[in-house]
């Protein structure tokens, strides 16, 4: 594989930043995340941190070098995450448990599959247009999706996320073919919040993403002014020629990697101490549920 890629994330006018995102990948295969720990919950920034380890760790152990089922590994992996947090709040015994939104993309055989709970998004950009964008899972994108009026309801409240009491909702999409210039871009609401699609996408397509990340990142802060939410964004071009991306340390080839070889940008070092000792057994019925999952597709395409 061979691509570009650019993270940041800015704290804005919160008094800290529960955001966090990552990406890591094998030989053949590559895993982007993005999670915004929601506000009005305790610790969004522990479960934000859950979520990219543990999808991490699956990554990781499943992809050798790439995985057999890209769409039930994400499925499987978000659900995993869930268990995580809520493993998390009831060693604690917490009074109410963190909580996160989460996108996810994983790019293998030149195909990009991607999931997400809550409102973080991703959106894919091809020649200066938008591909596909994710839909928020929130009030407000529903009643844009169906055109009937949400009543006597914040239309801005999301109805699912991870760590939520009850099972969240993930939806999966994918595979996408890329093509050459494909940009990929995982974003917290920090950024579509205050920078409208459009915007998005032209300045995305304008720039490459070491240059169009810190300039959606600052453009959001300046609109979010006294008000800004935490903004955070990664972004990834395909299949980009070394000798256009301008800044070496975002290009990124995987051909060297052997089958076992493993890099990642997700830090190591967790908010809490406990965050370095997953819970064994969830990840091993996590993979199991991969293997079941694959194992289904396998039977319907016969």
């Amino acid at each position: 594989m061979k691509f570009s890629v650019f993270q940041l994330s800015r704290q804005g006018s919160r008094e800290k930043n529960e955001d966090r995102m990552g990406y890591c990948y094998t030989r053949d295969a590559g895993l982007f995340v993005l999670a915004d720990g929601m506000g009005g919950h305790p610790e969004g920034e522990v479960a934000a941190q859950i979520a990219l380890r543990t999808l991490s760790a699956l990554f990781q152990r499943e992809a050798k070098p790439r995985l057999l089922h890209p769409a039930a590994f994400l499925s499987a992996g978000l659900m995993a995450a869930h268990q995580q947090i809520i493993r998390y709040a009831s060693e604690r015994a917490l009074l109410d448990t963190p909580r996160t939104t989460l996108v996810a993309g994983v790019v293998q055989a030149g195909e990009l599959h991607w999931a997400h709970c809550g409102d973080s998004r991703l959106y894919v950009v091809r020649g200066g247009a938008l591909l596909s964008r994710t839909r928020d899972h929130s009030y407000s994108e529903a009643q844009a999706h169906t055109g009937r009026l949400v009543e006597g309801l914040n239309r801005n409240v999301l109805f699912t996320c991870l760590g939520s009491t009850v099972r969240p909702m993930v939806d999966v999409a994918g595979p996408l073919p890329l093509h050459e210039g494909d940009k990929v871009l995982l974003c917290s609401d920090g950024l579509w919040s205050s920078v409208d699609d459009d915007e998005i996408v032209r300045l995305l397509s304008a720039q490459p993403v070491f240059d169009a990340v810190p300039t959606l990142v600052e453009r959001a802060i300046a609109v979010g002014g006294a008000q800004s939410d935490n903004v955070t964004v990664l972004a990834m071009e395909w299949e980009t020629p070394a000798e256009s991306v301008g800044e070496p340390s975002c290009f990124t080839e995987t051909q060297m990697l052997s089958d076992q070889g493993f890099a990642s940008s997700i830090q190591t070092d967790a908010v809490d101490p406990v965050l370095d000792d997953l819970d064994e057994a969830a990840i091993e019925r996590s993979i199991a549920e991969i293997n079941e999952a694959i194992r289904r597709t396998a039977v319907r395409r016969r």
